[in-house]
């Protein structure tokens, strides 16, 4: 039994149920969790040495990496019952996919730093560092993730393996598992 699927089994009904019937949107999340330390992670370390005036480039570098994180962990926990195309092309529609959605996460940053120009010296410093964590790491994620996840659902792992165990167990069947 899997970390989420013991939680999962303690949860009290009705909302096993829903948690059951999303296990993969939890699962997908908790892998976002830790793409966003991995990002985040570099993203400052970037912005605040080597890349100081260039939070952009900072934030892609970031983006690249929590990406290639994020493609192995949800290849083998998110949606290993997934599958449905051979793996090269799986792999280059989940870089594409998640290109579109560095791209979609870096607009709010851009916006706040280029067109409200909250960027030192019109601001502070810290007032900086709130306004590029608020556009970059809650808005610009927020909508990368709606996007990543529908995308991979419908075009990078498309298909539900016949082998998946129904999400209508009991709560004796998870109990056993």
């Amino acid at each position: 039994m899997s970390f989420v699927d013991g939680v999962i089994a303690r949860i009290p009904q009705p909302f096993r149920d829903i948690a059951l019937r999303h296990s993969e949107l939890i699962k997908f999340a908790i892998v976002g969790g830790t793409t966003f330390l991995i990002d985040s992670g570099i993203f400052y370390t970037l912005k605040l040495s080597i890349l100081e005036s260039k939070p952009i480039t900072a934030k892609i570098i970031a983006g690249v990496i929590a990406v290639i994180a994020s493609y192995i962990l949800n290849r083998e926990w998110s949606f290993k019952n997934r599958g449905g195309r051979e793996p090269a092309h799986e792999a280059a529609l989940f870089f594409f996919i998640s290109a579109i959605g560095v791209v979609i996460s870096f607009i709010p940053l851009y916006i706040s730093s280029y067109v409200f120009n909250l960027r030192v010296p019109e601001v502070s410093l810290t007032t900086e560092n709130i306004a590029d964590f608020i556009s970059a790491y809650i808005i610009g994620n927020l909508l990368q993730m709606v996007f990543r996840f529908w995308s991979f659902r419908k075009f990078v792992f498309p298909e539900e393996n016949a082998e998946i165990v129904s999400d209508d167990r009991t709560e004796e069947e998870l109990d056993q598992a």
